[in-house]
């Protein structure tokens, strides 16, 4: 786990699991048995390490006879089961009245399919494990509560050209992908715009750059790196960050153009 507070969070629901099976007169293997999981998995939840999944918990609850009670930690588990820099980042997302991001590797994480965010963590090194890939996605897929939210924030994407042509997870990921961009172009409270790459003037040249303004006024911006996750916070610099995007805005196509490019592309996919 990557932070204090999952694994507190997992070892209590494992502690608590453990008290119920055994009150219930049930070794590890009897209960793995009954709800559908391997000894293996019932030790490790038990002991904090790995993530119980929802049917995980309902079907103890059932069985050990805990009227409620295990299914009821799952708000807890879910929480849990995101990366805290996840959980940080989506808190604020859920906190914006405008949010606006340039995305210049890979389609930005709000905008991502399942599928496309699938590859994109596979394809890191050192390798993730199946689990832990699982629960990234779902952890990016979460954060998609944005667009739903009301009132709506008013959300606004620059995308570099590449990013629609790198086939990231093979040709069919990548339709899907565009298909997926098409569609979030259409709702109301959301603008995409694309990059090209013949732009010879260009303010997001040092990089990814995401600026969130919240419903008390304040601006923040959020960066990320190879190996860091970085909320800025201090006025001055999030000022700079926030003036860069405006700039990135200005030289991007503009939605209409940038829809139109994204649907040549997706003419040429199919």
């Amino acid at each position: 786990m990557e932070d204090e507070e999952a694994e507190a969070v997992l070892r209590a629901v494992g502690r608590q699991i453990k008290a119920w099976r055994e009150a219930a007169g049930m070794t590890q293997v009897e209960l793995g048995s009954a709800i559908g999981y391997g000894e293996e998995m019932v030790s490790s939840v038990e002991r904090g390490r790995r993530v119980p999944k929802p049917d995980f918990l309902d079907r103890t609850d059932e069985v050990v006879g805990a009227g409620g009670k295990v299914s009821a930690m799952r708000a807890d588990v879910e929480r849990a089961r995101y990366p805290k820099k996840v959980r940080d980042l989506a808190n604020l997302e859920r906190d914006t009245t405008e949010l606006g991001a340039y995305a210049a590797l890979h389609v930005h994480g709000l905008l991502q399919t399942p599928e496309y965010a699938y590859a994109l963590y596979a394809m890191r090194r050192p390798s993730y494990t199946e689990e832990e890939i699982e629960r990234l996605v779902a952890a990016r897929m979460a954060r998609k509560s944005v667009f739903d939210r009301v009132p709506f924030a008013q959300i606004t994407f620059v995308q570099e050209e590449a990013t629609l042509l790198r086939p990231i997870g093979g040709r069919l990921v990548l339709r899907k992908q565009l298909e997926h961009l098409v569609e979030i172009a259409k709702l109301r409270h959301v603008e995409i715009q694309v990059m090209p790459t013949a732009c010879e003037e260009h303010a997001g040249m040092m990089g990814s750059i995401q600026v969130l303004k919240l419903r008390d006024g304040k601006t923040l911006a959020h960066t990320e790196g190879q190996l860091y996750s970085r909320v800025i916070s201090d006025p001055r610099e999030a000022q700079v960050m926030e003036m860069r995007y405006g700039m990135i805005r200005t030289q991007a196509l503009t939605p209409p153009a940038s829809l139109a490019l994204i649907k040549e592309v997706l003419k040429c996919e199919t």
